[in-house]
């Protein structure tokens, strides 16, 4: 109960499988910036990259290991963290990616439908990123409609990297 006596919305804690996913990521995320932020490519490499990431209010680069997968020229991210907040479309972001650096531009996905087939596409190149992702998949292999649009309304997106040409 709350000071004016009504009930605390247990619904909006995430369940207890979420809160250990995140304790076991940040610690697992220390080793992970030193060996995605090598010059050299790595085996984690084809899933996993480190994204530099400026946070909006206190101007520090945070490294951020994320798993990605390929659609073409543009690179697929679930958002589903808080880090996702300190990206703005059109800001550039520096990746290293297979022990390079390269400048994209972060698309936050938040059209339940586009996520719907965003999350498709991205379990289909890396069957394993459905697990973490925490929306069921009906028999029919779609995610589960309900689920999906609740976790976009909750703050759910799918990042779209998009890169920036250089000039050589």
């Amino acid at each position: 109960m709350t000071e004016a006596g009504t009930a605390r919305p247990e619904a909006s804690r995430p369940p207890l499988s979420r809160r250990l996913q995140v304790r076991a990521f940040r610690v697992v995320n220390v080793p992970m910036r030193m060996v995605l932020g090598l010059p050299v490519a790595t085996p984690l490499g084809g899933s996993l990259m480190l994204a530099f990431i400026v946070g909006r209010k206190s101007g520090k680069t945070y490294r951020q290991p994320l798993s990605y997968v390929r659609d073409g020229e543009v690179l697929l991210t679930p958002g589903g963290g808080n880090w996702k907040l300190n990206l703005k479309a059109g800001d550039p972001v520096r990746l290293r990616l297979r022990g390079k650096d390269i400048t994209v531009t972060p698309e936050l996905v938040s059209d339940a439908d586009e996520v719907g087939r965003l999350l498709l596409v991205m379990a289909a190149a890396n069957p394993r990123s459905a697990s973490f992702i925490g929306i069921p998949r009906g028999p029919d292999g779609e995610f589960d409609r309900d689920r999906l649009q609740a976790a976009v309304r909750y703050g759910f997106r799918i990042v779209r990297w998009h890169p920036v040409a250089t000039a050589n």
